[in-house]
């Protein structure tokens, strides 16, 4: 689903945050990456999306989603494949305030011209079912999650990126939220990358992978990194 090759990327400073990171990503997977703080994390997120691009000494096909190398996309057609293939999720949930429950949820199926009436289902699947009129200053941190993850799979994205979503909710509401987002990856069949800094919701993962100066390796020890 998801394949990188040499992935590297150095900033106009000098300073080299990712270094010839290769992995394959499975279509249904769910995965966690893991590491010190600084490492890259967000960065290969930004990258895999097409926010940011790699070093231009990195190979054409650096990148590639569903067979196809970012590199080789013009911006429409980068827009394009972010729009029908990608899912975010972000720590800072990015819920539009103006905007109620359902009109939220339904703007990537309304960016890709597909019927909206799946936005109201969607949020019935995230526990929010009856609230599609309510606006986002109505609900607690751990609702808002569940309204950025329904919005982030409504339109069924083949990769879903989740940069640190559980970051701002207490225990409780993350252990649910977690749930939620591992329950919903798999009815829909995703390949899901989520950064952490959180050893509990790595273990929600299929697989955890640490990320370092030296690349990216599947671990079994999440205690190796920060809390």
């Amino acid at each position: 689903m998801l394949e990188l090759r040499h992935l590297s990327k150095t900033y106009g400073n000098g300073r080299t945050v990712l270094n010839d990171v290769s992995w394959h990503f499975k279509a249904g997977e769910f995965v966690a990456i893991m590491g010190d703080s600084g490492v890259g994390k967000s960065t290969l997120l930004n990258l895999i999306a097409g926010l940011d691009t790699p070093d231009a000494s990195c190979p054409a096909d650096a990148i590639m989603v569903d067979g196809v190398a970012l590199a080789s996309l013009d911006d429409d057609a980068a827009t394009r494949l972010r729009r029908q293939r990608m899912g975010f999720i972000f720590q800072a949930f990015h819920v539009l305030p103006h905007l109620t429950l359902v009109q939220n949820v339904a703007l990537p199926l309304l960016l890709n011209d597909l019927p909206t009436a799946a936005a109201s289902d969607m949020l019935a699947a995230v526990g929010l079912g009856g609230r599609d009129h309510d606006f986002p200053h109505q609900l607690s941190g751990g609702e808002m999650q569940r309204v950025a993850i329904a919005r982030a799979l409504v339109h069924r994205p083949a990769l879903v990126l989740a940069d640190e979503p559980t970051g701002n909710l207490d225990p409780d509401t993350a252990h649910s939220i977690l749930e939620l987002l591992q329950r919903e990856i798999k009815a829909t069949g995703a390949c899901a990358i989520m950064v952490t800094h959180a050893n509990s919701a790595a273990a929600k993962s299929d697989k955890i992978l640490h990320l370092s100066k030296i690349g990216i390796q599947e671990t079994t020890n999440v205690k190796l990194f920060d809390q």
